[in-house]
């Protein structure tokens, strides 16, 4: 359950990092949305994020993994596309924010969970 957490919380700061640093995504919701957007987010790339790869592996092969930054910048604008209806307040105004996005969260996440120990 404490893993369960940190991942969340995790997850939480690092799209809170990447609505600050990137300029075209924006979030207008009360602070504690986030923790919901990030719940969703968890669920997107539990769920969707697999099958995505799966389907996808030779592009990943041929451009040695960076393709992968594609489709988690489509993870994120599906999180941001789920959140919408929801009244969440995520808004990505494009691919190219949603891209400098995913990069911005694959960093922070992978240097707080090396922070904190937290093990996949």
């Amino acid at each position: 359950m404490q893993q369960l957490l940190l991942r969340l919380a995790i997850n939480a700061l690092s799209l809170a990092v990447a609505i600050k640093l990137i300029s075209g995504i924006t979030f207008t919701g009360e602070w504690w949305k986030i923790i919901l957007i990030a719940v969703i987010f968890g669920f997107v790339n539990a769920l969707i994020k697999p099958i995505v790869q799966f389907f996808t592996f030779p592009i990943i092969i041929i451009t040695l993994g960076v393709f992968t930054l594609v489709i988690n910048a489509a993870m994120l604008a599906i999180t941001a596309a789920l959140s919408g209806p929801l009244d969440m307040g995520l808004h990505i105004s494009g691919f190219w924010p949603a891209l400098g996005g995913a990069l911005v969260i694959s960093i922070v996440s992978m240097l707080l969970t090396a922070l904190t120990g937290l093990r996949r």
